[in-house]
């Protein structure tokens, strides 16, 4: 959500989306590494001002650093590696049994920088199970304050946490649903010659030539069709030199027609039908200098 960072990683790496997360698009178990640092915080303020955080008010509002894990965490495959950055203070039981159930070599660290209290929380992604005790006593020791003075290293001396390899399927998403004004122009600029509006002369230009006249005089049939397919436009002179700007069209009416009907009781039915016309009309302009100038006319 840095406008910045989100800059500068376009220029580093091959796809960065800048966006919320909940409004991106990934494909489950389709990554291998996951560097995870959420907001830190509840999803929801203090709205009524009452000063009361959402915990002390029993709102069922969830930390925002579990919201990002149960969301990010299915995106990495089997194997894959996960770094969890939050405030140590935030690992509630919850978070410790879920990472307890879906991940292995969970290691805990303090982050050198105090100053948000940060932990590291390393682990590989493995199949859902029933969490291991021990493990979920040491997320809650850790968050207890026990384990602040375990600092992660500056080298690493114990065995590697290897980022396996993922081969992208050709059904790999990876995407925004919504995009800001500034992305979108770039995006646009980086595509240009292929949008329409360059091409906008070549898909909509009128092509100038002469019409030509039919072989014969048409039908009231032809004229119909003509007329339905809006063919009967533009400028029309008739021999007494007035100038119309006409355009043709088909309209569709109700004729409603009733009848009554009487039987040897003395009882009359009446049936009303309503019944679909279609008429073809031709409005104009008058171009005619004079005092008819500008007027609509309705040509029957």
């Amino acid at each position: 959500m840095n406008r910045e960072r989100a800059q500068h990683a376009t220029q580093m790496i091959d796809r960065a989306i800048f966006a919320d997360v909940h409004d991106v698009v990934v494909s489950p178990r389709s990554m291998s590494l996951v560097f995870l640092n959420p907001p830190y915080g509840f999803g929801v303020s203090d709205a009524a001002a009452t000063g009361s955080t959402a915990d002390q008010t029993n709102s069922k509002a969830e930390r925002l650093e579990r919201t990002f894990l149960k969301k990010c965490a299915p995106l990495l495959v089997q194997g894959g590696v996960l770094v969890f950055i939050i405030p140590f203070y935030a690992l509630d039981d919850d978070m410790a049994e879920y990472l307890a159930r879906n991940f292995k070599r969970l290691q805990f660290f303090m982050a050198p920088e105090e100053r948000f209290q940060q932990c590291v929380i390393l682990g590989v992604k493995t199949r859902s199970g029933h969490p291991a005790k021990d493990v979920v006593n040491m997320l809650k020791e850790a968050r207890d304050g026990k384990f602040k003075d375990r600092v992660i290293p500056d080298q690493w001396m114990e065995a590697p946490y290897e980022v396996p390899a993922v081969v992208e399927d050709a059904e790999f998403k990876f995407h925004a649903v919504r995009i800001e004004p500034e992305q979108f122009s770039r995006e646009l600029n980086v595509h240009r010659h292929n949008l329409l509006w360059p091409s906008f002369g070549g898909f909509f230009q009128q092509i100038k030539s002469e019409h030509r006249r039919p072989l014969r005089d048409m039908t009231k049939w032809h004229l119909a069709l003509a007329l339905a397919a809006g063919q009967v436009t533009g400028k029309l002179v008739s021999k007494d030199g007035r100038i119309l700007a006409i355009k043709g069209d088909t309209v569709k009416r109700k004729h409603r027609s009733v009848s009554l009907q009487t039987d040897a009781d003395g009882n009359i039915d009446q049936t009303i039908t309503m019944t679909d016309k279609f008429v073809p009309t031709i409005n104009a302009i008058e171009f005619t200098p004079g005092e008819r100038l500008g007027q609509i006319v309705s040509i029957n």
